[in-house]
């Protein structure tokens, strides 16, 4: 049986690894429903939700390189959260405000660009819940 550090690593991995492996298109539909449209292009830096819902719908052949970043380093983060937590309890990590980062909210320090941050205060979650 494998202890719960092991369980956490494995996590962290198979979270990076649907990051890397997820169309623009999966990511952003998979954010806009656990996140809603209007918070996921906060974190992605695009004026409105529209713009997500056009990305979720395929009907964008490309994305901003920045936004993208944004949204596999949020998609990221969900998924591994996601592990461990209920989706209700991921989208209010997401826009609380978070010790580790200064007291802003993660959706904001992944707006600023503070990607390794942000992916590191979740981690220290998934550990200290």
């Amino acid at each position: 049986m494998a202890s719960l550090l092991e369980r956490r690593e494995t996590a962290v991995l198979e979270a990076h690894r649907r990051s890397v492996h997820a169309s623009p298109q999966e990511a952003s539909a998979y954010l806009q429903d656990m996140l809603t449209q209007r918070l996921t292009a906060f974190i992605c830096n695009v004026k409105d939700g529209k713009t997500v819902a056009r990305w979720a719908q395929g009907s964008v052949s490309e994305i901003r390189p920045q936004s993208e970043q944004r949204l596999r380093a949020a998609y990221e983060i969900a998924t591994l959260l996601l592990q461990f937590d209920s989706p209700q309890t991921v989208r209010a990590w997401f826009m609380g405000l978070n010790p580790q980062l200064d007291d802003i909210s993660p959706a904001t320090a992944l707006h600023d660009g503070r990607f390794a941050e942000a992916l590191a205060a979740a981690r220290a979650f998934v550990a200290g819940g």
